[in-house]
């Protein structure tokens, strides 16, 4: 039974919305993507959470994890000694928000990391925290790990100042950690952060891909995400026109509106990315694959918190026919 291992850092999250009211506390980080993989994994597939948990929230953590039911084995989800990770989210407006991160769970060496990812037969990192994996881990996967691999670069750009603001920071040596995996995900600030290739977004996912991935995905939010595959990775589909190409890019908008009061964009690329992967592990193409992962995230934006979320997308899987995500 084939097994994806799954990357990141529970992070508990205190969420106050633009709107006022009472924050809503509940796990996030990666907590999103598990979510959405208990709800779209494809058939026969099961998940290995590789995560670092602050013995002051492990037993929280535990009893998070025990409401997965697709999650093939805990061993590689580890107790540290250092506070768990929390980040209190600031929103100014439904998009655009402050992040204020205290805890200190430490990432993986390259040797932790090839003892939980050799364990699965695809591989997803989501940088949550930003230092989950160093290069030198980064570059064993690239090395060791033969399956599909998916980074969503997320936190990989921001740094911490003084007061646990995160800020966004150049990246060093972004070739190598990009080339580091089959299949990259940004959103529109980090496109910017990373590429100054030009004004155009085609320009800059094209910069990206440069550095050695199959495929780059950048989500739009409301919008829904754009991409650039090269023509021969196994997800790329054929030119409508038929003519040959050594890049193929596409775009797809969100097909639906989500529904009223979708207001919270928190943990939507997370759900996005997870998704779209989880597609494509499962033999869709690209474009498939996005419309799925686009509607997931639109969900996804109508409550906040994790708490009854996979059931949630578990429904929205269930309501969906392949002639949905074809057209």
């Amino acid at each position: 039974m084939p097994r994806l291992g799954i990357v990141g850092t529970l992070v508990w999250d205190t969420i106050h919305g633009p709107d006022g009211g009472e924050p809503v506390m509940d796990w996030g980080g990666i907590a999103y993507s598990l979510a959405a993989w208990e709800a779209s994994a494809p058939p026969g597939w099961t998940m290995v959470p590789i995560i670092k948990v602050g013995a002051d929230l492990r037993e929280s953590a535990d009893e998070f994890l025990s409401t997965l039911e697709g999650v093939a084995c805990l061993d590689f989800v580890v107790t540290v000694p250092e506070p768990n990770n929390r980040v209190g989210l600031f929103y100014h407006d439904h998009s655009r928000r402050c992040e204020r991160l205290t805890g200190g769970v430490p990432g993986w060496t390259a040797e932790e990391i090839l003892r939980g990812g050799l364990s699965g037969d695809a591989l997803y990192v989501n940088f949550i925290s930003g230092w989950e994996l160093d290069p030198a881990a980064a570059a064993a996967l690239r090395s060791e790990f033969h399956g599909p691999t998916w980074c969503d670069v997320h936190s990989l750009i921001f740094g911490v100042a003084e007061d646990g603001v995160r800020e966004p920071r150049p990246l060093e040596g972004r070739a190598d950690w990009l080339g580091s995996f089959d299949l990259v995900q940004v959103n529109e600030d980090e496109l910017e952060v990373l590429s100054v290739a030009g004004p155009l977004r085609s320009d800059r996912l094209a910069d990206l891909l440069s550095d050695g991935a199959e495929a780059v995905f950048v989500t739009l939010g409301p919008a829904g995400a754009e991409w650039v595959a090269r023509a021969e990775t196994r997800w790329a589909p054929t030119p409508a026109d038929g003519t040959t190409r050594a890049v193929v890019a596409g775009s797809a908008a969100v097909e639906t509106i989500a529904p009223e009061g979708a207001t919270d964009p928190t943990g939507c690329g997370d759900v996005w990315g997870l998704t779209c992967f989880g597609a494509l592990l499962g033999g869709a193409g690209i474009p498939e694959a996005v419309r799925r992962a686009n509607r997931f995230a639109a969900e996804t934006a109508t409550g906040r918190g994790t708490i009854g979320l996979a059931s949630k997308l578990a429904t929205v899987m269930s309501g969906m026919s392949g002639a949905d995500l074809r057209r």
